[in-house]
């Protein structure tokens, strides 16, 4: 059976992360997703083995803020 492609929002929901996130990813992460068009789909099988590496940051940790 083939895997279903997943949009941004879907992908999102699946990740429980927010759009800014995901596109952060996109351009800065390296996370698996393909441009169709003007927008981004996903396999989740993909994604799932991109977070397993350890390539996904936690969205929820801000990076230190440099000190003067």
């Amino acid at each position: 059976m083939d895997e279903i492609w997943l949009s941004v929002d879907d992908i999102c929901k699946h990740l429980n992360v927010s759009n800014e996130t995901d596109y952060n990813w996109i351009l800065n992460r390296g996370m698996p997703g393909y441009r169709v068009g003007r927008g981004w789909k996903f396999k989740a099988r993909e994604v799932d083995e991109w977070v397993k590496s350890g390539r996904a940051p936690d969205p929820d940790i801000q990076p230190e803020q440099t000190r003067a």
